[in-house]
């Protein structure tokens, strides 16, 4: 039986995760650690929290003595760390926060594994670890900078981040592997493509795009619309994690993609004429600093030593996706009113009651 602590866990890919672990893997305890930002919605778990083996610890992940506290009093097996702050145009604006999360936040969750799983450094020669741990740092594609029209990213390229959010998460990488390489802390790291799919917050490509396309504003577009990257469905995404938690060689990198490369432009005219609207929705607007121009990843190291593959093509996760928020109008009302964040306070309350 796993104790698994998922950090972030009520943001967009961790509460699709934790809804799928607890299906998948009954038998094991899922604690959600997560400080709910504006893109921490514990509204996405309404239907799990009930549940037997789930349990939401309100805790910031830069906070010593919470993680330390989380670790101790629920004997926490594995750690898959999806907490941080993830949006570009954010990082440009208010850089700081990037790096407290993502780098020094990460930096508090490795401490608290090494120390409470008691890690020897000399047994990184024997590899006798303790039976089953594992920190899993859920990492990104934009670590690796920008593609020129050719070639795909391997886990193997050096680190070369454009942005404040994908330095970040670089440095966090970096701390992750030496604290395997110093520590012998037994650790993987997946670094992902674009995601998409049900509950993803509507400041992102997709959800935004299709939100304002049903209600007939414009759509920003940065640039000609010709920057492409590689889509992943976030249940792809979610069972790729899960692989590698169970089957990721110890040390290891992996790259998640979706075999999905598409310009953004092709993307919004694709929710356009799904939902029968217009092209003139279309507003081209001043490119962001420092946009790469082309991602895509070769994720042939998952598929082939630990047997993963994505099982959603674009044609099928787009339409659905499309679908999904046509039927939750209300998750995306509450989300841009900001009554989702009054959730948690008023759950508490009814807890006490």
């Amino acid at each position: 039986m796993k104790n698994l602590l998922v950090t972030g866990g009520a943001g967009f890919i961790g509460s699709n995760f934790v809804k799928m672990m607890l299906k998948k893997h009954p038998d094991y305890k899922i604690i959600n650690v997560d400080v709910l930002t504006y893109a921490g919605n514990i509204c996405n778990l309404r239907e799990v929290e009930g549940a037997h083996n789930y349990k939401f610890i309100k805790a910031d992940i830069r906070d010593r003595e919470a993680i330390d506290k989380v670790f101790k009093g629920n004997d926490i097996t594995d750690v898959v760390n999806f907490a941080a702050e993830s949006h570009v145009d954010r990082s440009i604006v208010e850089p700081e926060i990037f790096l407290t999360t993502n780098i020094m936040g990460t930096q508090v969750l490795l401490e608290a594994a090494k120390n409470y799983w008691k890690i020897n450094p000399g047994d990184k020669y024997c590899k006798k670890y303790k039976s089953g741990v594992k920190f899993l740092q859920v990492s990104t594609d934009e670590v690796y900078g920008a593609l020129g029209r050719s070639g795909k990213f391997v886990e193997t390229m050096p680190l070369q981040p454009n942005s404040p959010y994908s330095a970040s998460k670089a440095s966090a990488d970096l701390m992750v592997r030496a604290y395997h390489e110093t520590f012998a802390l037994p650790i993987n790291i997946t670094r992902c493509s674009n995601n998409y799919g049900p509950n993803q917050f509507p400041e992102k490509l997709i959800p935004l795009m299709i939100n304002n396309c049903i209600n007939d504003k414009e759509l920003p577009v940065y640039g000609d619309g010709m920057q492409i990257r590689d889509w992943l469905h976030v249940f792809d995404h979610c069972s790729a994690i899960d692989t590698v938690v169970h089957k990721g060689i110890n040390g290891e990198i992996y790259n998640i993609g979706g075999n999905n490369e598409r310009p953004n432009i092709e993307i919004v005219k694709l929710i356009l004429k799904s939902l029968n609207k217009p092209e003139k929705l279309i507003k081209y607007v001043q490119d962001r600093p420092g946009h790469d121009r082309r991602y895509a990843i070769d994720n042939s190291k998952i598929t082939t030593q630990l047997g993963w593959c994505p099982e959603y093509s674009f044609e099928v996760g787009i339409i659905d996706t499309i679908q999904w928020y046509l039927k939750n109008h209300d998750w995306v009302k509450n989300i841009l009113n900001g009554e989702y964040l009054n959730y948690y306070s008023q759950m508490y309350t009814n807890i006490l009651k």
